[in-house]
């Protein structure tokens, strides 16, 4: 009899908690299968395909009993299991060449997190790399982005931050166990973000924040979005190794400039003179992704954000065929152009609108005025 996914939960558990199969082959053993595959296998069969001597293996019905203590601790606790080839399991993940075979997670995860950009940097950041990081995220969460990042502090924090005081969708990714938040001091904050966006992790509960697990989780960073932003990085800076981990999966790396030969620029400015793309605002961002970003909304079947606010559905009604300078639109709303600018680059990421040389804007094709 076909198992369920709960049952598929319990039995991938299990060999994670067997300690015999290394994660690398289990994401392989994934991948190669259909979901329909790996429902109908069971414990014993998956231990024998990967060559678990019987001697070596604890019992399988005891290997299943503590999964099944674990999942209803979990399940307790507010926390759900994802495998590689579930519906729920995050598609940009999927495509990296090693994705986690299991996810624990806090909140949701939702088709629109495929428009995802990640933002990255120094845990010491100064005050000015901290105000950017908050804005950039601020900026592209308003314009439909959810935000990823590691939840450390410094840059991390800041751009959770600015996205969650945008109302957009934040993921924290963690290097520890689900139940071991690191650093503690963001307790409050990873709440805010399970609220309305989720606390990822490939680790296992119980696991701490160490040091090499980072590494893996900058890749489930980089992995979940469809471009990097690196802020203040030193020349070994953990940001490096996402760019680096981004840059292996063909997904796009960009990176905010910094004073020369200052410690904390010397990454990111590296980062640049090797090719990734100059970020100074989130309309940066956005142009490089637009072409990405039109193939990911009509993908998922959706618009971003489709309850416009109210400036917003005033600035639609001014915008027509006929081309509208920005400072039209701010003289006849009485708000500051780059106000206005903010609004409109919103609305372009949303499908509304589209821009053209020299601050002009039209209503997107297809759509009538309202």
């Amino acid at each position: 009899m076909m198992m369920g996914w709960e049952d598929a939960h319990e039995v991938l558990l299990a060999l994670l908690v067997s300690g015999k199969v290394p994660v690398s082959k289990i994401s392989r053993l994934l991948r190669s299968m259909q979901a329909r595959d790996v429902l109908r296998m069971d414990l014993c069969g998956l231990l024998e395909r990967f060559g678990v001597p019987d001697d070596e293996a604890l019992p399988a019905c005891r290997l299943r009993s503590q999964a099944a203590g674990l999942l209803r601790t979990l399940s307790r606790d507010g926390v759900a299991v994802v495998i590689l080839g579930e519906d729920g399991y995050p598609s940009l993940l999927r495509e990296i060449s090693n994705p986690p075979p299991i996810l624990f997670l806090r909140g949701s995860l939702v088709p629109a997190d495929s428009m995802a950009v990640a933002v990255v940097g120094s845990r010491r950041p100064t005050l000015a790399g901290m105000e950017m990081a908050k804005t950039l995220a601020g900026d592209l969460a308003g314009a439909g982005f959810t935000i990823v990042s590691g939840l450390a502090r410094g840059i991390d924090t800041a751009a959770h931050r600015g996205a969650l005081e945008a109302g957009g969708r934040t993921i924290a990714v963690l290097g520890s166990g689900i139940d071991n938040l690191y650093p503690p001091d963001n307790a409050g904050l990873a709440d805010a973000i399970a609220a309305g966006g989720a606390i990822v992790t490939e680790f296992m509960p119980g696991c701490g924040p160490l040091r090499q697990n980072f590494p893996q989780r900058n890749r489930v960073i980089s992995g979940l979005a469809l471009g990097t932003v690196v802020i203040e990085a030193g020349e070994r800076s953990g940001a490096l190794i996402t760019a680096t981990c981004a840059l292996d999966e063909n997904r796009t790396v960009f990176a905010v400039p910094g004073t020369p030969g200052y410690t904390k620029s010397k990454g990111a400015n590296k980062l640049i003179k090797e090719g990734a793309r100059l970020v100074e605002s989130a309309r940066d961002v956005l142009d490089d992704l637009a072409p990405e970003i039109g193939f990911k909304k009509a993908q998922i079947g959706l618009r971003l954000l489709p309850d416009l606010c109210e400036v917003e559905n005033q600035v639609v009604g001014l915008l027509s065929d006929a081309p509208l300078h920005v400072d039209e639109v701010s003289r006849h709303l009485g708000m500051r152009s780059s106000t206005v600018l903010c609004i409109m680059l919103s609305l372009e990421t949303k499908g509304l609108a589209r821009s053209l040389p020299g601050k002009f804007y039209v209503l997107e094709k297809g759509l009538s005025c309202r």
